[in-house]
């Protein structure tokens, strides 16, 4: 072996033990700071956000909404103003629709105005009735109504939406259902600016309120004997506010108008 061979191995072993260290380094993720990788580094990118799906988003977007806004598909159908609510017709104002399933929450919406918003404009509307199939977010107008955020030909689409306090005149009305008696009182609340959230009676005689349980046809019902003579009711609105009105003794099918409305 001639001497420049003998020098020439020592320094081989140190280049190959070298890049030994730097491939070892670099495997084990090395040359990065306690932190996380160096700039650059080949990290694994973050997972991009969910789209939103249809339902409510997390707060009101919109100056005045009662309700966070809500996204879905509008559709349109022959509507007159009654329909699951038990509301009467209206043929002189069409602007009403029909609330999704999941949404109509047993009559809860029923009354309650909404501003809708689709791809040619919007329009405010009144609820008035349940469309079973539809899904949560979806909304099926009035024909008048749907023309006002979409040319009708669509017949199907993207919409937004949002609760809002209603445009009526006049104060609230109460609708006793037939059959109501002093032994089985169902009652209505109608031409409310707000939505609806309890109502409760005060029997004549009686020192204490009872709270009256809402069915999915939109009246409050009380099956049990109450006192006869008129009886008090107080009804509560979103948010909280309250209107306290002396009804007649309950009789079948009579309106009675209140005293004031919700601010």
């Amino acid at each position: 072996m001639t001497p420049q061979n003998s020098q020439a191995h020592p320094t081989r072993w140190v280049r190959l033990t070298a890049l030994l260290l730097l491939v070892s380094l670099a495997a084990c993720g090395g040359g990065g700071s306690a932190d996380g990788p160096t700039a650059g580094a080949d990290a694994p990118s973050p997972a991009p956000a969910p789209a939103p799906a249809p339902g409510a988003s997390p707060a009101p977007s919109m100056p005045g909404a009662l309700s966070p806004t809500y996204t879905g598909e509008g559709t349109f159908y022959g509507a007159t103003g009654e329909g699951n609510c038990t509301f009467d017709a209206s043929p002189d104002n069409l602007m009403v629709a029909a609330m999704n399933g999941p949404d109509y929450a047993g009559s809860a919406v029923c009354g309650q105005f909404v501003a809708v918003t689709g791809p040619k404009g919007a329009v405010t509307v009144r609820i008035t009735d349940q469309c079973p199939e539809c899904k949560s977010g979806d909304l099926d107008l009035s024909e008048s109504a749907f023309a006002r955020i979409a040319d009708p030909v669509a017949g199907r689409v993207p919409i937004r939406w949002h609760v809002v306090p209603g445009d009526v005149t006049g104060p609230v009305s109460y609708r006793y259902k037939e059959g109501s008696s002093r032994w089985w009182v169902a009652i209505q609340v109608r031409n409310h600016r707000l939505p609806i959230t309890g109502l409760e009676i005060k029997p004549s005689g009686s020192a204490d309120w009872i709270a009256v349980t809402r069915t999915d046809y939109n009246y409050f019902v009380h099956p049990s004997a109450i006192a006869t003579g008129p009886l008090q009711v107080r009804i509560t609105a979103l948010g909280g506010a309250t209107l306290i009105d002396t009804l007649p003794e309950p009789s079948d099918g009579v309106v009675v108008a209140g005293a004031g409305q919700f601010p």
